[in-house]
């Protein structure tokens, strides 16, 4: 049996959003054709073809969608999906997930992602002041109070969601805000992103994560974390929850983690394949589904090549005792959270030197929370 994981962008780059700080908007204008639009049906069928090529009985395949803004391919372009997904003949368990700001979700999309078991990413950066500074609308406005009316349709439909806050370097400086204001509206899984500069920046923005923020933050928050966890009450961290799952179990689950990077099947909306949502430029694309198996793609020059490329890591590394497991990380984050500028100073290994140690109190409090 084998997992399989694709991530598709039915909308591509489209959005209806204007976020200051979308890595995807600048990886995309980046590339030679910006943004391939909406996903066509007949395509959909190709591709889901395509994908069961490659599968046998008992197998499980993750599809997620992201963007841009992957709802405005539609509820029509989902419910194709799925219906497709159905007619397939292998006996392969399907879990679907999708990544939204949760502008244009009302009580239709949420009976469908009920009805379709998904698992729901919904972008919201923390605290109403930090979320309008930075998401905006087509015309320049905040969109804090919307999102929140999609959460709360979300708790209404018992929807299982993961709330999804990009870090920016001058949020990370409001820890206990950000912490108060999940635990307020019982926010039960969360995933702080790192906030990038962009690929082709030449001096480093404000709002891009340092890693001495990033670790500033994690103290901070990890210490409320858990005494609330003491106090009998569990929240998944998905960072926490991944360092956990690498330094005591052994097992990678975020991409990255381990440093060398790993093949994603990032699908554009013309059926393009990528090996990495970060690097979904003309370089690096595989080819197309519609052309190609998932195995075939994974056997491609360039994917070996991206799979392969060595890091030269830096000297503050040798002296780390979590080396190993880490081997410098993922690589597109490496300004934002592993050593600095100054090549004495990590985020990444003050966050494993604070709960590394405690790995076994964690798991016990954990234990405890779930018995209650």
């Amino acid at each position: 049996m084998k997992s399989v994981s694709i991530l598709i962008k039915p909308a591509s780059a489209l959005c209806n959003l204007r976020c200051k700080y979308c890595f995807y908007a600048n990886v995309s204008s980046m590339r030679e054709v910006r943004s391939f639009g909406r996903m066509k049906l007949g395509l959909v069928d190709q591709l889901v073809a395509s994908v069961y090529a490659d599968l046998d009985d008992g197998d499980e395949l993750t599809i997620a969608f992201q963007g841009g803004e992957p709802t405005l391919a539609g509820l029509r372009y989902f419910e194709h999906f799925i219906a497709t997904v159905q007619t397939q003949a292998k006996a392969v368990t399907v879990h679907y997930a999708l990544q939204t700001n949760g502008m244009v979700i009302n009580e239709a999309w949420c009976r469908f992602l009920k009805a379709n078991d998904f698992l729901v990413g919904l972008s919201m950066d923390g605290t109403p002041i930090y979320h309008d500074l930075n998401r905006l609308d087509t015309h320049g406005r905040g969109t804090f109070f919307r999102v929140h009316q999609t959460k709360e349709l979300f708790d209404q439909y018992q929807i299982p969601y993961n709330v999804l806050c990009v870090l920016t370097n001058p949020l990370a400086k409001h820890a206990r805000k950000v912490f108060n204001y999940f635990k307020a509206n019982h926010v039960a899984y969360v995933q702080f992103i790192p906030c990038l500069d962009e690929l082709d920046a030449t001096e480093r923005s404000g709002y891009a994560l340092t890693p001495e923020r990033f670790a500033a933050f994690y103290q901070t928050y990890f210490k409320l974390w858990l005494e609330q966890l003491a106090d009998g009450h569990y929240q998944s961290v998905k960072l926490f929850d991944d360092v956990i799952n690498l330094f005591k179990f052994g097992q990678a689950t975020a991409c990255g983690i381990t440093g060398p990077c790993r093949i994603q099947y990032v699908i554009e909306a013309d059926g393009s394949v990528y090996p990495c949502d970060f690097y979904a430029l003309d370089e690096y694309k595989l080819g197309y589904i519609q052309e190609q198996t998932l195995k075939e793609l994974f056997n491609q020059p360039r994917a070996l090549t991206f799979m392969s490329t060595k890091r030269e890591l830096p000297a503050y590394c040798d002296s780390c005792p979590f080396k190993r497991l880490c081997c410098g990380g993922c690589k597109r984050m490496k300004d934002a959270m592993y050593v600095n500028a100054k090549g004495d100073f990590c985020g990444y290994r003050q966050l494993l030197e604070t709960i590394v140690p405690r790995q076994d109190q964690i798991l016990s409090l954990v234990q405890q929370c779930a018995r209650v």
